[in-house]
């Protein structure tokens, strides 16, 4: 694959400048044939790598195509680790459209999807979990998601792995060393009491990732947040009110909204996905009925959940279903008391009822959605979760489904060695688990990966010119 050179368009379409992007053995050379530099400068063979070069492309009928500026980077200090050049010239259409086909009829291939970023993997200047990070960099789209892109493309992750990798390499080595002289039963290279004891630290740290990703994909594709509630409530109101915008349709009529309505919300930099749902109750009224049974189903997946009361009536606040219950460990619950601007008095004591260790936290605030009193203050709440502030503040935080999958069986397999130390299994039942694990956090880096077909199908989803 690497024996050619390809090139790319690596700017997207609108701007002012664009950018070409070439690499591959040849790439000085090729670019050397349509590259012609100002009188003061040299041939780019001739320069020192990351060096500018200021010049003109000509066509293949020696006419000026564009004014530009070459950058040079020369093997192995390249994005690639091969020999790449840079050429930043005008954004127009036909400008780029024509240098890349110079650059094809000189001995360019067009890049496939992420190929640069997948030589960059295949030359040893990144680890495949940093690799796929560079994809979570590009498509970040607020101050969170980029911090953790930023931090696994940077290492985080990965540098973590490559300790527990040794660990569990080092002692594979000394089970691997027992089988080797396994007819000599008095000799035992790797003491089961520490034996244990790094086991037991090696499911730790497993453990840690693997629940990281629940969060650490929440924050990334957006922390699910359901707006609930019985009918004419308010729910809508409030979503409009969050949004500063007229979303959903508000009238006193109950059971206006009868399906979900999902938009985005981004408060501090994080991204919550907020969730409208039909009013809960019950209800003679099929599609209304399929709108509750919506609701719950969104219940079920939420990690924040602003449960809606109208304030002013004296009634008691919905009570969730068993099963919404018995999986709301790891869910907010915001009650937030609504249409104070008419309500005579507000009844906050039935908070009480929720403060029985089923959520992971109740708290509750007062507001007018209509008159959007308190707003602010409902969005500084939702955003004051110091499980999230802990989260970004880490470096080893779980994002990518590949790595969560991978690292799940890891897990399970250094618990199957726990279980085999504790019941005195053989070395060679023991010596399996482990190697397997291993292996298993070694496939997240990279050094597992044999199958062209497994990188083929990561990279496949990189924009082209990266």
């Amino acid at each position: 694959m690497n024996e050619d050179t390809i090139c790319a368009i690596a700017t997207a379409q609108g701007g002012a400048l664009g950018i070409i992007r070439v690499s591959g053995p040849d790439a000085i050379a090729i670019v050397d044939g349509i590259f012609f530099p100002s009188s003061i400068e040299r041939k780019l063979s001739l320069k020192k790598s990351h060096t500018i070069s200021h010049g003109l492309i000509k066509d293949s009928n020696d006419e000026v195509l564009d004014e530009v500026l070459v950058s040079l980077f020369k093997s192995p200090h390249s994005y690639t680790g091969e020999d790449s050049i840079e050429i930043s010239c005008h954004a127009s259409p036909y400008i780029l459209k024509t240098i890349m086909q110079l650059l094809i009829e000189k001995g360019c291939r067009q890049a496939e999807p992420g190929e640069f970023t997948l030589r960059a993997f295949l030359n040893g200047k990144m680890d495949l979990a940093q690799a796929e990070a560079v994809a979570d960099v590009i498509a970040s789209e607020t101050s969170a998601s980029h911090k953790m892109a930023i931090s696994q493309m940077r290492g985080g992750v990965s540098r973590e792995l490559l300790t527990l990798r040794d660990k569990l390499l080092n002692l594979t080595t000394l089970l691997e060393l027992e089988l080797d002289f396994s007819d000599h039963e008095e000799l035992e290279f790797a003491d089961r009491k520490s034996l244990l004891l790094l086991t037991q630290e090696t499911e730790g740290i497993l453990q840690k990732l693997v629940n990281s990703f629940s969060l650490g994909n929440a924050i990334k594709n957006g922390i699910p947040m359901v707006i609930v509630g019985k009918p004419n409530a308010g729910k809508s109101t409030l979503l409009n009110a969050l949004l500063e915008d007229d979303r959903a349709i508000v009238s006193n009529t109950p059971g206006t909204t009868r399906d979900t309505i999902e938009e985005l919300l981004n408060i501090g930099g994080i991204t919550y996905r907020i969730i409208d749902t039909a009013g809960l109750g019950k209800t003679q009224d099929e599609i209304e009925h399929m709108g509750v049974q919506r609701t719950l189903k969104k219940l079920s997946e939420a990690k924040i959940i602003l449960l809606v009361v109208d304030a002013t009536l004296d009634e008691p606040i919905y009570q969730f279903p068993k099963d919404i219950l018995s999986s709301s460990e790891d869910k907010r619950l915001i009650i937030v008391y609504n249409k104070i601007d008419i309500a005579s008095k507000v009844l906050r004591d039935k908070k009480s009822s929720f403060e029985n260790g089923m959520f992971k936290s109740v708290e509750s605030i007062c507001i007018s959605a209509k008159m959007k009193t308190n707003i602010d203050e409902l969005k500084s709440l939702i955003a004051s979760d110091a499980t999230f502030s802990s989260l970004l503040s880490s470096d080893t935080v779980l994002t990518n489904v590949r790595h969560y999958e991978t690292l799940k069986k890891a897990l399970t397999a250094i618990q199957r060695v726990k279980d085999s130390i504790n019941s005195n299994l053989s070395t060679d039942l023991l010596s399996q688990d482990l190697r397997e694990s291993m292996h298993l956090v070694g496939q997240v880096l990279g050094d597992e990966i044999t199958s062209g077909e497994v990188l083929e199908n990561i990279f496949s989803n990189f924009c082209i010119g990266k």
